[in-house]
């Protein structure tokens, strides 16, 4: 049978769907932070935002495309079946349950609510709000199926115009002049740096890569079914979501630079955004904000939920997909309910640790066809990549661990690496690694050993 073919208003649908799901918590808060720390740097530290923040989320959807891969297990699985089984689960638990998700719920009702509520009364409110919040995700993500229409048709639009207020008022009436406000001490140099690794806490990359079995999913159920359309449509959706959150983005971290002129360097995102509210339209500005925070979290929580639910299930399949989907809200819900500030000192460690890992291993599947996906690049590249990611992920810890004996210890090797102070130590080892890589390989073929064979110890 004859594939059918994606209509523009598909492609529209799942760009707004797949926009849905990425824009999330840290996607609100983290880029209006950054323009108030880069000051008349915006720009520049909005460049490297935007690298991480959008364009590796781009490579991820275009990696899952090239390999025609269901997601995180299929592109890992050339290094070892154990390895990218290991990894697998260790993303689905930094997206899911552990980090993202849990993120989702504490954001919005950080910034729309806790500063109108004394200490007393903020756990039984967090409690009450994490309980609806995730009882909605549970509710939507049942259905993986019906997820382009609950996110691409009524959340997400409602999100986009909510935004378009925000965006409306900070057009007619800016607060100041990007281009002469203050720069603080870390952007004044590396300002372009200190934006990429912001960019991190977006987790979009990552996020990428467990979005790809639901996106294969939903395309398919659309009309495709040869893996070539089903790639061309991936990298097609992708494009239209990725640039929509880049335009976003840039606007966002402009706003905060211009709020310099009216107040400090916030503590968060969160907080700066609702000043900004608040300058412009005062209490229902506030309201807007609340609102706006919480759609927009609640699609990621949606995406999450039922990309992790996705992914485990594929490879575990004696669990059932609504298991795997109700394990997740509750185990989201209750460490939702520790609060903003433990979730983000606890995930900044783990997100220094894979992100350079999974950076690696999109661009060793983007570029797999050019070494035919030999199992000794994939090895090579990951084992140079892994001590340096280990030792950024333990110097970003709480001091618990960062500021114990053995970790000092460790790290002292650290300081021999090359831009390791930017907390970049792992790109001149990862490029090392695939050129050893890539030696190796050459010397196999050398002596006889056909490129068949290479590739097939993958398997």
């Amino acid at each position: 049978m004859k594939d059918k073919k994606l209509t523009k208003g598909n492609y529209i649908f799942i760009g707004s769907m797949l926009f849905g799901m990425f824009f999330g918590a840290g996607n609100l808060i983290f880029p209006i932070h950054l323009g108030q720390l880069a000051g008349s740097n915006w720009l520049p530290a909005a460049i490297g935002f935007l690298i991480t923040g959008t364009l590796l989320p781009l490579l991820a959807i275009i990696a899952i495309s090239i390999t025609k891969s269901n997601g995180i297990y299929d592109l890992a699985k050339p290094i070892s079946k154990k390895y990218a089984t290991i990894f697998m689960i260790l993303l689905c638990a930094t997206l899911g349950p552990l980090f993202a998700t849990p993120r989702t719920a504490t954001t919005p009702f950080q910034i729309g609510f806790a500063q109108h509520l004394s200490a007393s009364q903020t756990p039984i409110a967090l409690f009450i709000y994490s309980l609806i919040f995730f009882g909605i995700t549970w509710a939507f993500a049942r259905k993986p199926g019906e997820i382009i229409n609950s996110i691409g048709k009524l959340l997400n639009p409602a999100f986009l115009i909510l935004l378009a207020i925000i965006f409306g008022f900070s057009f007619m009436s800016p607060m100041g002049k990007a281009s002469g406000q203050a720069t603080t001490s870390a952007y004044q140099h590396a300002s372009f740096l200190n934006g990429f690794l912001q960019g991190y806490n977006t987790m979009d990359c990552i996020a990428g890569l467990l979005f790809g079995i639901a996106i294969v999913t939903i395309i398919r159920n659309l009309g495709p079914k040869d893996p070539a359309n089903i790639a061309k449509a991936t990298a097609k959706s992708g494009l239209i979501s990725i640039t929509l959150e880049a335009i976003i983005y840039l606007i966002l971290i402009w706003i905060g630079a211009t709020s310099l002129e009216y107040f400090k360097v916030s503590a968060d995102g969160g907080i700066a955004f609702s000043q900004i509210a608040n300058h412009f339209m005062g209490i229902p500005g506030e309201i807007i904000l609340a609102i706006m925070a919480t759609l927009t979290c609640l699609t990621t929580s949606i995406g999450l939920s039922t990309s992790f639910a996705e992914a485990l299930h594929t490879r575990f399949p004696k669990i059932s997909y609504a298991k795997w989907n109700a394990f997740t809200c509750l185990l989201s819900f209750l460490i939702a309910n520790l609060g903003l500030d433990q979730i983000i000192a606890w995930s900044l460690p783990m997100l220094m640790f894979v992100y350079p890992l999974a950076i690696t291993l999109i661009a060793l599947s983007i570029l797999s066809p050019l070494f035919k996906k030999a199992r000794i690049v994939y090895i090579m590249t990951t084992l140079f990549t892994l001590i340096p990611a280990l030792l950024d992920g333990i110097t970003s810890a709480p001091a618990i661990i960062s500021a114990s004996a053995w970790a000092k210890a460790l790290l002292k090797i650290d300081s021999y690496l090359p831009f390791a102070s930017y907390g970049m130590d792992w790109v001149i080892p990862a490029i090392l690694g695939f050129i050893v890589g890539l030696i190796i390989l050459g010397f196999q073929l050398a002596m006889g050993r056909s490129n068949k064979t290479i590739v097939s110890q993958t398997n």
